[in-house]
């Protein structure tokens, strides 16, 4: 410093002593400027207090030479002393060349800077708020000053300030704001906890309302929420425990739709608290906001379907997870489907265009107008409103929701509990939205018929009522169904029919124009052929679906569909089957599940008497289709109790090729022929005249089994058959008594035996063929 220099009004003696390395000198000097300053404020000298201080920042303060640095910062806060409450005039000119120091490599030098600045904010109290912000960024670096001395000074300075403003009414939070969403991003852990501080302490305050800016710093609390320290992290809790009892307590205020996103992003962090804070946020907002959130529904079970399938490890996230998924799921009304005036036809998706259909779809993300969530939001819903308030209403659009689904059912690595939860999505958003359900489920028909091989029953159980709700809705109806599964399915469209009464025994031929139902079952849509035929055909690709699990199935679906239906569209479909092999496997488990299922005991007791025509019609459809299998032909009569067909039929099976499998299908028939199930046909051998072809037939079994159990089983029942001798077949036995139950007089039998037989050729002239090519393994029984 140039000690020619004019520090005027500083005298010689002041300027040195500032200068001097001593603490104690320097504040000698500091002494005398505030006695001079004092002077030209009782003068009201204004120019010269401008001077002192100006001279104080420029020459001394703001020197190259650290003690003058030192002697300018204690000047200042002498200065600041002296004007006391007019201090508030000098603020900018006092404050700033302290806060230049708190940059200074010297820690001393950053300690006293500190120490002036806490002089001149003590004098000036409340005067400092307009300056709030360049003081708080100052405090925001030393809060993490690496020296011990620096940030103990911080702290007395960040208290006091914390108590000026607490005591004011004249606080900027508008223009804190942006400056505080900067902040909140710092990784230091110390800056992060002076950040909380004062979040807490706004929040704390009543005439500040920091909730209506919180969308701007929530991300980042919750990112201070994933803090290593303990304390801090502990901090932020009760900082986000403090704002969501606020949200409760104001929910009208609250700006529900623009926070959204943030929660769904930090509902599937891998940090614990943090995802268990997200959710339990989501939870809230979906309670108290409502429909508000159901534009962010696709986001929403993005993060939580997950959750739901935690171990016991994560139970409280896998519980409030499940709140809200239960909660958004109620959002979802009837209203919230199409209107009931007529509706153009929909359209058939054949090969849809991924880039088409993804710019219209929000992305699975995080789910939000923000190109993740459905673009209604954009209508301007972005606050809260009371229930007793007209509100602008919400339309869901479920394109992003049914991606999520889809997505989440196609992981085959997710959790059963997930796999659920997304089915009784469906299932829901069927039974509220069939008409907008319907515009998807061309693209969802392959993954349901997909999740029938999941290792879980209940995840089956689900997955056929969404299949059995598709099938049966009345939303399904269409026109024109679209392709039902691409070129290579077997059985055509226009052959989708099922026979009419219109004469038993016969189908109608190809070409007829619709689908039709079954008579008896005119609700199932045209997606339950669909069905029918494209779970015949996963049958047939994946045996040991149907081997495990095909009967399960089957039985399920008779609970929530039509059994008849069934049947009768199962049998339709197998008459035209390629895959002969497969078709005699096919019959076979449809006739065990018919003759031993509780839940086809209706449909047996349709079958037993065959007085209705469309009894007689299902029988005529099922025995063509069962002629693929003639021991389940012959069942299928018993059942009926056609017993003379029965009796024909097994005359036929001489002309048969017996292998070990024919042979194993009669020994399963003599068992069931002892099973409650046939109770009634082992009584009717009580009434040998009347009832002769039924034991002429168990005689034909008999004589076709080898000197097996079932061999012994047979013919030990039939040797409690009263009479034997009135099993001679003479003139007799051509008319038979009124009071024998005849074959049903309205059915072809004889065309039908034909049937069989051209069936039975059929059979025979294949396996001769893989027989020829070497890959048929002969199990006939030389006899």
């Amino acid at each position: 410093m140039n000690p020619e220099k004019d520090f005027a009004p500083l005298t010689p003696n002041i300027v040195r002593a500032l200068n001097d390395k001593l603490y104690e000198k320097r504040k000698v000097a500091a002494l005398e400027i505030e006695k001079l300053v004092r002077e030209f404020v009782a003068q009201n000298n204004t120019v010269q207090i401008k001077h002192v201080i100006q001279t104080l920042s420029q020459e001394f303060a703001l020197s190259q030479h650290p003690h003058s640095r030192k002697g300018g910062l204690i000047g200042l806060a002498a200065c600041s002393i002296a004007l006391g409450k007019d201090s508030g005039l000098y603020l900018k000119e006092l404050i700033e060349p302290v806060l230049t120091c708190f940059n200074d490599a010297d820690s001393r030098l950053r300690y006293y800077a500190c120490e002036a600045l806490y002089n001149i904010v003590k004098v000036a109290r409340g005067a400092v708020l307009p300056h709030f912000n360049v003081l708080f960024d100052g405090l925001s670096k030393l809060a993490a000053d690496p020296d011990p001395n620096v940030k103990s000074g911080s702290e007395l300075l960040d208290r006091l300030l914390k108590d000026i403003v607490t005591e004011s009414n004249k606080f900027d939070l508008v223009g804190f704001i942006p400056l505080l969403r900067e902040r909140i991003y710092s990784n230091n852990q110390y800056a992060r906890q002076f950040i909380i501080s004062w979040i807490l302490v706004l929040e704390s305050v009543p005439d500040i309302n920091l909730l209506d800016y919180l969308p701007e710093i929530l991300d980042g609390l919750f990112q201070i929420l994933g803090d290593n320290g303990k304390e801090i992290r502990k901090m932020c809790e009760v900082v986000l425990g403090e704002f969501l009892k606020e949200i409760k307590k104001n929910p009208s205020s609250v700006k529900f739709a623009e926070m959204a996103n943030i929660l769904v992003i930090h509902c599937q962090t891998t940090d614990d608290l943090i995802q268990l804070t997200a959710m339990c946020w989501m939870r809230e907002f979906i309670q108290l906001a409502g429909r508000v959130m159901l534009p962010y529904s696709s986001g929403i079970l993005t993060a939580v379907l997950p959750c739901l399938a935690y171990d016991d490890r994560k139970k409280s996230i896998k519980e409030v997870a499940n709140v809200c998924n239960q909660s958004l799921m109620k959002l979802v009304t009837p209203e919230d489907d199409e209107p009931d005036e007529p509706k153009p036809v929909v359209q058939k998706q054949a090969e849809p265009n991924p880039d088409d259909s993804l710019a219209k779809q929000e992305g699975t993300a995080s789910g939000g107008p923000d190109g993740s969530c459905d673009s209604t939001f954009s209508s301007g819903i972005s606050v809260f409103t009371p229930a007793g308030t007209e509100r602008a209403p919400v339309t869901l659009h479920l394109d992003g929701i049914v991606q999520v689904l889809n997505c989440h059912l196609s992981d085959m690595a997710i959790g059963m509990m997930t796999r659920i939860a997304v089915l009784k999505w469906l299932y829901h958003l069927y039974i509220k939205t069939p008409r907008k359900m319907f515009r998807h489920t061309d693209s969802l028909f392959p993954i349901l018929l997909q999740t029938l091989s999941d290792e879980s029953d209940e995840v089956i159980l689900k997955d056929l009522e969404v299949l059995a709700e598709i099938a049966s809705s009345p939303a399904g109806q269409m026109d024109d169904p679209g392709p039902l599964d691409g070129p290579d399915l077997r059985v055509s469209h226009s052959e989708l029919q099922v026979p009419t009464p219109g004469r038993a025994g016969l189908l109608k031929t190809p070409g007829t124009k619709g689908l039709e139902c079954s008579p008896s079952t005119p609700t199932m849509n045209s997606y339950f052929y669909k069905f029918m035929i494209n779970l015949l055909k996963r049958f047939s690709s994946e045996r040991k679906l149907l081997e495990v699990r095909g009967g399960f199935i089957i039985r399920q679906l008779c609970l929530l569909l039509n059994a008849e239906n069934i049947f009768h569209s199962m049998a339709d479909i197998l008459l035209r089957e390629e895959d002969l092999k497969f078709a005699s496997t096919m019959v076979h488990t449809l006739n065990t599940i018919l003759l031993t299922s509780t839940e086809l005991f209706q449909l047996r007791n349709q079958l037993k008497d065959l007085k209705t025509p469309e009894s007689q019609n299902l029988f005529c459809c099922l025995y063509r289709s069962w002629c693929h299998n003639p021991v389940t032909t012959v069942s299928l009569c018993f059942l009926t109790q056609n017993y003379r067909h029965a009796y024909d039929l097994i005359q036929k099976f001489g002309d048969l090729e017996v292998t070990v499998d024919f042979l194993t299908e009669v020994d399963k028939l003599v068992q069931l022929i002892e099973c409650p199930i046939f109770t009634y046909l082992r009584l009717q051998l009580l009434d040998v005249k009347n009832n002769p072809y039924l034991i002429k037939a168990l005689y034909g079994l008999l004589m076709l089994l080898p000197q097996s159990s079932a061999f012994q089983l047979l013919s030990h029942r039939l040797q409690c058959v009263p009479n034997p001798e009135l099993l001679q077949t003479g003139d007799g036995l051509k008319a038979a008594p009124k009071s024998q139950k005849a074959d049903s007089p309205s059915i072809d039998y004889a065309e039908l035996l034909q049937h069989f037989e051209r069936v039975q050729k059929k059979h025979l002239e294949v396996r001769h063929q893989r027989s020829g090519r070497g890959d048929h393994l002969d199990r006939r029984v030389v006899l």
